[in-house]
């Protein structure tokens, strides 16, 4: 079984791509002298410096892992790719939360970008489900630990 694509805008795959190679060439010589360093400090079993830098070094590499896996499976996606019809990745979301009449807008977008102090949704949270393939009009019914919330599309842009 393949993994899911990880659709992503073009900017934010430039900046994963970045940040890798931050990481593979400055972050990895930075800690490589940090071990070394520590080591001319002599006995490793009593050496904090030595534990630190390894620990420093084990993280550095988890996250290389996660961006190489995120950028294998990733897939650019652009705004002009999909029509304004209904709710697609990268629409911008007009909605009523017809419980408190207040107008919300959102930015849909993947989870790798998602982004909440932003109003960038994640299409795979609950709300984002809810509202793909919706058309202007439509009501999303999105269940929420106080119960249903129902949300009004008033308007789909890109």
């Amino acid at each position: 079984m393949s993994a899911q694509p990880i659709y992503l805008t073009k900017e934010r795959l430039n900046e994963l791509e970045a940040d890798l190679t931050e990481m593979t060439t400055k972050g990895r010589a930075e800690i490589a002298r940090k071990i070394a360093e520590a080591r001319s400090h002599g006995d490793l079993k009593e050496n904090g410096d030595y534990d630190a830098a390894k620990e420093e070094q084990g993280l550095l590499e988890l996250r290389i892992n996660k961006i190489q896996a995120t950028l294998s499976r990733a897939r650019t996606v652009e705004a002009g790719d999909y029509p304004n019809d209904k709710v697609y990745i990268l629409s911008k979301v007009k909605l009523k939360n017809r419980k408190t009449n207040k107008t919300l807008e959102y930015l849909l977008v993947s989870e790798e970008e998602a982004d909440f102090e932003k109003n960038k949704l994640a299409i795979n949270s609950p709300v984002g489900r809810a509202l793909l393939g919706k058309s202007i009009g439509e009501v999303a019914q999105v269940k929420v630990p106080a119960g249903m919330t129902e949300y009004e599309i008033l308007a789909i842009s890109r």
